[in-house]
């Protein structure tokens, strides 16, 4: 493949040798989300809201990364064991405000020292570059604390941020508390913070409960730092949708919406062709080379890879699945699959785990494969399951067959060899071999190994009940149209001359099979 792109690619590490420690707030029940699973922990185009947020931190190379857990402590530990190994989960067995957790998480790092960063769990859309940024601003200013601000079209209840004649922040207003001049500020508390250790330190153990919720919180610290005369910073965000929330289902579906966006504009400005973007969904996890084209209804999800020139859709799912360039996906759903350069799949098939297709190959219309091999340019074109299997180059499936893998214990093989050509309505019964440049017949069960260059016939004789339909149907339309065919034929059969016998029985299968007696293409 050509040089692979990644919805993820560019550096954005902060170079300055700092040290640095991440807080994460995600202690949070998120009750409106009305769900078992932590709000955090919910699902968003390949990672869950908290995985967003840490993948936003890794510029930061930071020593240590705390995560503040609560409600759902358990899945939250275990997920983070299995994206971010390292980053140690600080318990809030009581949700008594944002200024509590930040203060307990920097009481299970005493050696933390430098530039603390701290980042709510909910906000999935926040770049690195933008977190990179506010702590490059917040170490160049020798800042006490750094405030991230975003500019929004409407900011109704939320915290407005007012500055001072230098640009440094004054206080934090709440929508209470404003004045109708600061009502008109839309400069906003985005929530997220860089401080320096040391001086966070101090304040947070000055934080009062005595407010209508009775918690600590953390904006109250600007207000002390302020007080004792401490810069204060403000940096603006690029673009105020980095800093939304999601509290809810409506809003989660609105946050997909716009990494959805975000992600398929990346994709097209590198490339890549997504012909309908709004009925497109792609993982931030998935890579695409360039002149890949993806075509409608379509989702690459998880590790999915799609090559130069393939072609994928409409309606099309991929599941951490390769597809090879130039190869072409219809209408089809692929898991854990590989398809090579130039195959075809579908319309309507499905590859499970480990199907494997070889250059060139082609799994056609109703084709099931799981954990087979498919050699180059080989075919199976129609209505078939292949399971547990290799199949040889240049072999070709007939129609309506079923590699029988399973015996009701154990899974077994089957192995067809290369320029094979198997019979429609072929059941091939593991384990069992037919060999390279082999043939099957038509409606055989293949139950033991075929030689190479033989013909494989596993099939009951046929037989002609002559008369049957009309003895035994009588009465009824087919016996209608039978009487009216035979008299129709004995009125054309000429006769016979003497010595010669008049018989109308089939050729008998005998033997041998007729000629393009085996498979479809």
């Amino acid at each position: 493949m050509a040089a692979r792109l990644s919805a993820s690619d560019g550096s954005h590490v902060v170079s300055e040798p700092h040290l640095r420690t991440v807080v994460v707030l995600a202690a949070g029940e998120g009750k409106r989300m009305k769900s078992a699973l932590p709000k955090v922990l919910h699902p968003m185009l390949g990672r869950t809201l908290l995985g967003h947020v840490l993948s936003a931190a890794e510029p930061l190379a930071a020593e240590r990364t705390m995560v503040v857990v609560g409600h759902g402590a358990d899945q939250v530990r275990a997920h983070l064991a299995e994206v971010v190994p390292g980053a140690v989960a600080v318990h809030q067995a009581e949700q008594l405000g944002t200024g509590h957790a930040v203060r307990i998480a920097l009481e299970a790092a005493p050696e933390a020292t430098g530039t603390v960063v701290v980042l709510n769990g909910d906000v999935p859309l926040l770049r690195p570059e933008t977190v990179a940024a506010l702590v490059a601003a917040h170490e160049g200013e020798r800042a006490a604390a750094t405030v991230l601000a975003a500019e929004v079209p409407d900011p109704t209840g939320l915290g407005r941020i007012v500055r001072n004649a230098a640009g440094r922040l004054e206080q934090i207003v709440e929508q209470r508390d404003a004045t109708p001049g600061q009502l008109e500020i839309k400069e906003i508390n985005a929530g997220i913070y860089a401080f320096d250790a040391g001086r966070l330190r101090d304040v947070l153990g000055k934080l009062s409960t005595d407010n209508d919720q009775g918690e600590e919180y953390l904006t109250d610290v600007f207000g002390l730092l302020v007080s004792a005369g401490e810069p204060v910073a403000v940096h603006l965000a690029a673009d105020h949708t980095e800093t939304l929330g999601c509290n809810d289902r409506v809003e989660l579906a609105a946050l997909r919406r716009l990494l959805r966006d975000r992600v398929n504009e990346r994709w097209m400005r590198a490339g890549v062709s997504l012909l309908d973007p709004e009925t497109t969904w792609i993982d931030v996890t998935v890579a695409l080379d360039r002149d890949a084209v993806v075509d409608q209804n379509t989702q690459l999800r998880g590790g999915s890879v799609v090559g130069s020139g393939a072609v994928v859709g409409p309606d099309v799912t991929l599941v951490d699945t390769v597809v090879g360039a130039g190869a072409t996906v219809l209408r089809s759903h692929a898991v854990g699959a590989q398809v090579g350069p130039g195959a075809s799949v579908g319309p309507y098939a499905y590859l499970r785990p480990d199907a494997r297709l070889a250059e060139k190959s082609k799994v056609g219309t109703f084709v099931e494969v799981k954990n087979a091999e498919i050699g180059a340019g080989s075919k199976v074109p129609h209505l078939t399951y292949v399971g547990d299997a290799t199949i040889g180059e240049q072999s070709n499936i007939g129609a309506a067959s079923v590699f029988v893998n399973y015996d009701g214990v154990k899974k077994h093989r089957t192995v067809i060899g290369s320029h094979a050509r198997t019979g429609a309505d072929n059941m091939f019964v593991a384990p069992v071999e037919v060999g390279d440049g082999a043939y099957t017949a038509a409606g055989s069960v293949i139950i033991e190994n075929v030689p190479a260059g033989a013909m494989g016939v596993a099939r009951a004789r046929q037989r002609n009940i002559e008369g049957w339909v009309l003895k035994r149907r009588a009465g009824t339309a087919a016996a209608e149209a039978a009487e009216r065919a035979l008299q129709g034929a004995s009125s054309q059969v000429p006769a016979a001359s003497e010595g010669e016998a008049i018989h109308g029985a089939a050729e008998s299968v005998g033997s041998v099979t007729k000629a393009g007696d085996t498979a479809t293409e």
